[in-house]
């Protein structure tokens, strides 16, 4: 039986101004690719019924979107936070803490490995051009989302460098936030040249992994199919 994967989504208006719950396409095509079922996970459910949601799925994506609000880990406020939605800070950290402590498989694109971070006890550069020295170009947004635009190195005896097949990728990248002290459960995996934290893990977790680029719009790469592919397995136990 195919495993449902449930994502996470934003929360926007139509063109009448009507709320609406939105994920991108991407994130649903690469879950069926590599054989799961995705169930899209509404913004609002921090205080009703996630708990109900969570025991039906298999594993959870959490996707890409706005910034999490900066005083969930004692940030430095920034001009540039934005697109904060608390509704769903709250839903995704009820979610996560709630996978890590069962052993839930899940994988974090963007901001969820930011939102793994900070519910976990880590914190965020709030805007990396400002707050981190020598930092490199990481905001590219708009339709760069399938450009390579810099490297990443994996550590080689880390559970990603099995997953991937390789210890150095090529990579798109659509942040302008980023890790900063990492939590203390986490273990930092892979990084971008300027040495910013591009992937961690949850040791001793039947499968918790978290990158900060985008994967899902780079399944032309046979080591980002590889990797919707193990969590997709994990989830499959």
């Amino acid at each position: 039986m195919q495993p449902v994967i449930g994502i996470t989504a934003n929360k926007g208006k139509n063109r009448d101004d009507h709320p609406t719950v939105y994920l991108m396409q991407s994130y649903i095509d690469a879950i069926q690719q590599a054989g799961g079922v995705a169930v899209i996970i509404p913004n609002s459910l921090a205080n009703n019924g996630w708990d109900v949601l969570y025991t039906r799925l298999d594993g959870i994506l959490f996707s890409g979107g706005g910034d999490i609000a900066s005083d969930q880990f004692n940030g430095s406020d920034h001009p540039l936070v934005d697109g904060v939605e608390p509704e769903r800070d709250s839903t995704e950290m009820s979610l996560l803490r709630a996978a890590v402590k069962d052993g839930k498989p899940f994988l974090g694109i963007c901001r969820g490995a930011q939102m793994m971070n900070v519910a976990l006890g880590g914190t965020l550069y709030t805007h990396i051009h400002d707050q981190f020295s020598s930092s490199i170009q990481h905001d590219y947004p708009g339709n760069r989302r399938k450009t390579l635009v810099h490297l990443v190195n994996v550590n080689e005896d880390s559970r990603a460098a099995e997953i991937f097949g390789e210890t150095l990728l090529q990579v798109n990248s659509l942040h302008h936030q980023g890790l900063k002290d990492l939590a203390p459960a986490l273990k930092a995996v892979a990084h971008a040249p300027d040495g910013l934290i591009e992937m961690v893990e949850l040791p001793d977790h039947p499968y918790a992994l978290a990158v900060q680029w985008h994967p899902e719009w780079l399944t032309d790469q046979e080591p980002m199919r590889k990797l919707f592919k193990s969590f997709i397995a994990a989830a499959g136990k």
